[in-house]
């Protein structure tokens, strides 16, 4: 066991000249604007498509010319062929702690937000794995890297939403699949009307105009992960590694709010 662990040290060692090259190469192309790729006349199919995200998603790829599918599985590779480009956005959301989400909006938050992934991306994939060509896009959020209080279905089937799409990248990876591309949004509180009254520290609640913006771009230029606001994704990080106790101070400067509904009840209340 021991010679075992030695062996594997060794082997990241020999990773180390690797690791300072790929980040100064990491580093260089924060400078350096990534070419867009031409989506014109891809087939894109965009759930929960009838507004927020889902619709300003749509008309983006219709100004750039692609074909778009508004959503009906039954009938898209009859009436307009093969799907390249998936966008599994539709979502739902309850604002209460454990104990005020009833079972069945349990189930439904799973159903919509994760489960459904499965099912559009088992429907959609096999033809883009076959022509190695195709996009999965996850539409997650960033309460899928950090816990919310009275979010705690939503934070639940977001963190695995994160984890679906980034299984699915490492297992097209093996399957040597490389030209079916995956992109993860991760935004902050979006004004979609679906939370009442939220507020953070981190700055303003996002406008839905200025997320698609960032969707797009990060589509057309194969970004595995998006985070919006980008500080999101420092805050990822630093939660990893700063100790439990400043970080429960850390959350409280964050400052989330929302208007939720409580059904916990402390005695006498």
């Amino acid at each position: 066991m021991a010679t075992r662990r030695m062996k594997f040290f060794l082997q990241c060692l020999q990773l180390l000249p690797l690791l300072i090259i790929f980040t100064l190469e990491s580093l260089l192309k924060l400078f350096i604007p990534k070419k867009r790729k031409s989506v014109t006349g891809e087939i894109v199919l965009i759930t929960g498509a009838g507004h927020g995200i889902g619709r300003l998603t749509a008309y983006e790829f219709a100004k750039l010319k692609s074909k778009l599918v508004l959503w009906d599985i039954n009938k898209v590779k009859a009436e307009v062929g093969d799907v390249s480009i998936l966008v599994n956005n539709a979502g739902v959301v309850y604002t209460s702690d454990l104990f005020a989400t009833q079972d069945p909006q349990i189930e439904k938050t799973f159903e919509v937000n994760v489960l459904a992934h499965f099912w559009t991306t088992k429907a959609f994939l096999p033809v883009m794995m076959k022509n190695n060509h195709g996009h999965i896009v996850t539409v997650a959020s960033a309460a899928g890297h950090t816990g919310v209080p009275f979010l705690l279905a939503y934070c639940s089937s977001k963190f695995a939403a994160v984890g679906f799409h980034k299984a699915l990248t490492e297992e097209l990876a093996a399957l040597e699949r490389t030209g079916v591309k995956t992109t993860c949004l991760c935004p902050n509180f979006i004004n979609t009307g679906f939370i009442k009254n939220a507020s953070t520290a981190l700055g303003p609640i996002l406008e839905p105009e200025e997320v698609v913006d960032k969707l797009m771009n990060g589509i057309l230029t194969e970004q595995k992960m998006i985070f919006i606001p980008s500080s999101i994704c420092f805050l990822t990080v630093v939660e990893k590694i700063l100790p439990e106790r400043f970080l429960a101070l850390f959350r409280r400067k964050i400052d989330i709010r929302f208007d939720a509904v409580i059904g916990y009840k402390t005695k006498g209340e």
